[in-house]
């Protein structure tokens, strides 16, 4: 106990529910705050599902969610967790951090990393990382620009005091992701005026561009993961999805995507880039109170022709395309997808600070960044 606040362990129904209901009281007013889907958070924690069943994340991980309470009451909450995929990658002892939520309050914010910090140097880690939630590969990052708009579907909200409660406990800026908005106009403009001097570039090439096939849909989604994962490599932090999580993700996307919004690019009959978008489902999210059953998923489904904002979620090319041109021909795929849609904008997140080359390519195009989203490191 630190000045009235303690901190204590997840460990039964009761809690869970505390640590997931904590974000009602702390955006309570909030215009801008989504609620999260609680079913898809509880599984994203680790907690078993009504199978039984956690999230394959899991299977290589090891996760506490912890609650600080002061006067009885519930005033913060974090989850701590070391990923065995990460450490073996990067051959490091590094710890993470997200689900962080907490009252406008220092000492609340450094009781809660401080057990956090304890929990993971008992385990060897020597650093952390957050918030990650509970990877790069899922939602991540702290908000620090932008906070005058709502999140796009599977991006983070937060007060902006989260920042300056993160900074006071001793944390430092690691990586900045970008997000950016276009209008609709815009991108068909651009798509427009460089797609035939692409396709004349790749004339006799044997390009095609191929639409995901709904009808083989688990084989789609594999194709487009593995050439996620072999497209990321190297890049800062990540971590390449393990079959389980494939297969998961794979389920969590099957009743989202709408088939128009993913594609691939071909040469001779190989698939060597992928381009995938959702709708905007918070615009809907916000109406069903972290709820999808029982008639929340119904919302989804029925009001998401009402939808104007899509994210461009990855573009994903193998490494020897990555620079030939074919995103434009991914996005050309796009902007004709999304005319019956009645679209008016595009958020493009998120986009690494250190990819020059994307960033330059979107800011070069006329984009806006809209939004900065910050992941902090700690030496243990």
């Amino acid at each position: 106990m630190t000045g009235g606040v303690t901190v204590r362990a997840v460990s039964s129904w009761r809690d869970r529910r505390q640590f997931q209901r904590l974000p009602w009281a702390i955006y309570a007013g909030d215009p801008n705050w989504v609620p999260p889907i609680l079913s898809q958070e509880r599984h994203l924690l680790g907690w078993p599902d009504w199978r039984g069943k956690r999230h394959p994340f899991f299977e290589n991980a090891e996760m506490v969610t912890l609650l600080a309470e002061r006067d009885g009451k519930v005033v913060g909450r974090v989850a701590v967790f070391v990923n065995d995929i990460h450490n073996r990658t990067y051959a490091e002892k590094i710890g993470f951090f997200g689900f962080f939520e907490c009252v406008d309050n220092l000492e609340v914010a450094r009781v809660l990393f401080d057990a956090g910090r304890h929990w993971l140097a008992a385990r060897g880690m020597t650093a952390w990382r957050g918030p990650v939630s509970p990877s790069l590969n899922y939602t991540c990052g702290l908000l620090v620009e932008g906070f005058s708009t709502p999140p796009v579907f599977l991006m983070t909200y937060n007060p902006p005091y989260y920042e300056t409660l993160i900074n006071a406990c001793g944390f430092i800026k690691s990586q900045d992701l970008y997000a950016y908005d276009m209008d609709v106009a815009l991108l068909e403009k651009l798509a427009a005026r460089y797609k035939p001097a692409v396709m004349s570039a790749l004339d006799g090439r044997g390009l095609t561009v191929r639409p995901f096939d709904p009808s083989r849909f688990d084989e789609e989604i594999s194709c487009y993961l593995d050439l996620y994962n072999s497209a990321l490599e190297g890049t800062w932090g990540f971590t390449p999805l393990q079959p389980g999580e494939v297969k998961q993700i794979a389920a969590d996307l099957r009743h989202i995507i709408a088939p128009e919004f993913a594609a691939f690019a071909m040469v001779n009959g190989k698939a060597v880039g992928a381009v995938l978008a959702l709708l905007d489902y918070n615009q809907i999210i916000r109406t069903i109170n972290g709820r999808l059953f029982p008639f929340g998923l119904f919302k989804l489904m029925w009001g998401r022709k009402r939808i104007d904002v899509a994210r461009g979620m990855a573009m994903t090319m193998l490494p020897g395309y990555q620079q030939s041109g074919l995103s434009v021909v991914l996005i050309d795929h796009l902007v004709e997808a999304a005319k019956p849609w009645g679209l008016k904008s595009w958020e493009f997140s998120w986009v690494l600070e250190s990819n020059k080359s994307s960033r330059g390519t979107l800011e070069r195009a006329g984009t806006k960044r809209s939004k900065v989203y910050r992941i902090y490191d700690q030496t243990l």
